[in-house]
């Protein structure tokens, strides 16, 4: 198949879409797909370069704490780059893919498109993350978009519930981001200054919707706590905050961006993962702790599709609770003999979510839309 992925941005390394978006691209070409790109950032080989759209001051101060682009469509490019395609993937529901899908139709392409912005995402940054009444309007605006499809891409059944309850008529292909073969069962020593440590990672942008706050004062409250590193991989907005917040803490929480080898070092030397999220579409950087053999301590949020990976009720905690998550950490600490083996569970659990099985699984949705679209023609 040759197959266009319509993506704001694709450069980024830091953000968890672009991230899964260049696994999906890799894996439809060794699996023997014609793959390119329409993207910001630098033309290539396969990669079709657009502008970004510039915004007023206090706006791009916002998005660029948080690292997000948006691309300006441009008809022209997006007409040459639609044309010998079989079929158009759009990732993000914005001005980009909204103008895109109007020109596919207009030149009879088969298209699909992938639901990764969840309503918190947004509300959660102006503090609205729990006003129900709002995200159900924002799904009522997405709406619009994702009714012009016949088929979408969610990575959990949590998301595809949300949209069936929100009135999406798409068919909805429950397809997990995957979890690359390099995120294995393979502990590691720690490094020489963290031998006498308890090392509790967790990973994800600095946002209101992720909750570190949470873990931090959890680590606080930990009988545990002069004897506790914590990891926090990401950057966002909220990295001041969170820097502030864990000044009393015994050990300074190490902050900063995990590049992929740097991760995978971290997570098999980790001894307890947490993901406090309060909203999650899938959370693919807890299922790679998970696949490194770790036991996560998860949110039990009513808006997180995370809470899909837990094992047993020890695994979650009440959402926003940090004296109960504290409760659950020293209770791992406090049994190591559980811990260890729980780990090869949640490794083999996590095989599940393999990268090679969503790709299979995505070839199959584009086939299906190509097959229903040709005949339409």
């Amino acid at each position: 198949m040759k197959i266009l992925i319509v993506i704001d941005q694709y450069d980024n390394l830091s953000n968890g879409t672009t991230i899964s978006a260049k696994r999906f691209v890799d894996g439809l070409r060794k699996a023997g797909n014609e793959v390119q790109v329409l993207s910001t950032g630098k033309d290539d080989e396969n990669k079709f370069a657009l502008k970004t759209y510039k915004f007023p001051k206090i706006i791009d101060k916002y998005f660029k704490a948080n690292e997000m682009v948006f691309a300006k469509p441009d008809e022209d490019v997006m007409r040459n780059v639609f044309k010998d395609q079989d079929v158009i993937h759009f990732y993000m529901p914005f001005a980009l893919a909204r103008k895109g899908v109007k020109i596919a139709e207009e030149m009879h392409i088969s298209h699909t498109t992938a639901f990764h912005v969840q309503p918190e995402n947004i509300t959660y940054a102006v503090g609205l993350g729990t006003k129900h009444r709002i995200n159900d309007k924002i799904y009522t605006y997405f709406r619009s978009y994702f009714n012009k499809f016949r088929h979408i891409h969610c990575p959990s059944n949590f998301i595809a519930k949300q949209l069936e309850d929100h009135g999406y008529t798409a068919k909805l292909h429950v397809i997990s981001n995957g979890v690359d073969e390099e995120f294995k069962f393979d502990r590691k020593e720690k490094p020489e200054e963290l031998k006498d440590k308890i090392v509790i990672t967790m990973v994800g942008r600095y946002s209101p919707e992720k909750r570190q706050d949470v873990l931090i004062e959890a680590v606080k409250k930990s009988k545990y706590a002069d004897k506790i590193q914590l990891i926090l991989g990401g950057k966002g907005q909220c990295y001041e905050e969170y820097k502030k917040l864990s000044k009393d803490l015994k050990n300074e929480p190490i902050m900063q961006f995990l590049p992929k080898e740097e991760l995978i070092k971290v997570l098999s030397y980790t001894d307890i993962y947490v993901h406090s999220a309060d909203a999650e579409i899938e959370a693919i950087s807890c299922l790679e702790a998970i696949a490194c053999g770790n036991v996560p301590i998860i949110s039990n949020s009513d808006e997180s599709a995370t809470v899909q990976f837990a094992l047993n009720e020890e695994s979650l905690f009440e959402h926003g609770n940090s004296e109960d998550l504290a409760k659950k950490i020293d209770y791992f600490i406090d049994n190591p003999k559980h811990l260890e083996e729980m780990r090869k569970k949640y490794a083999e659990f996590a095989n599940k979510f393999r990268i090679d099985n969503s790709i299979k699984l995505m070839e199959k949705m584009f086939e299906e839309e190509i097959g229903e679209y040709g005949k339409e023609k």
